[in-house]
């Protein structure tokens, strides 16, 4: 079993920065594909994910403006959201889990979820 604590959200003006982190209890952290997933009304989206190994996925809607990292030595995954626009306001959920292939990620557990809000 493991659990998921995400925390970092917030409101933050457009063109802000916000750093979300999520630690995971349990030791096999290091075993886990981590990601990030938001939910807004009527649609939840894949942001990034990050294998063991590095290798990571981004969503279209925040290359180049988001940046998922890991330290397997502290069981924390983190998404560094720069250039935020109104569009990224969602509840942001931290999972871990599992690609199958290369493109298919299964999840397993989920945090809690932490908002963001981007509002002037």
């Amino acid at each position: 079993q493991v659990q998921l604590v995400e925390s970092g959200g917030g409101l933050v003006q457009p063109g802000g920065s916000l750093r979300l982190s999520c630690t995971a209890s349990g030791r096999t952290f290091s075993m886990y594909v981590m990601g990030w997933f938001r939910q807004a009304p009527k649609k939840r989206e894949l942001v990034a994910r990050m294998s063991s190994g590095g290798s990571t996925y981004y969503a279209d809607s925040v290359k180049g403006r988001f940046t998922i990292s890991r330290d397997n030595a502290k069981n924390t995954v983190y998404l560094q959201m720069n250039s935020l626009k109104p569009e990224d306001t969602a509840v942001y959920y931290c999972a871990a889990g599992s690609l199958y292939g290369s493109t298919e990620y299964r999840t397993d557990y989920w945090g809690q979820g932490t908002q963001v809000t981007v509002s002037s």
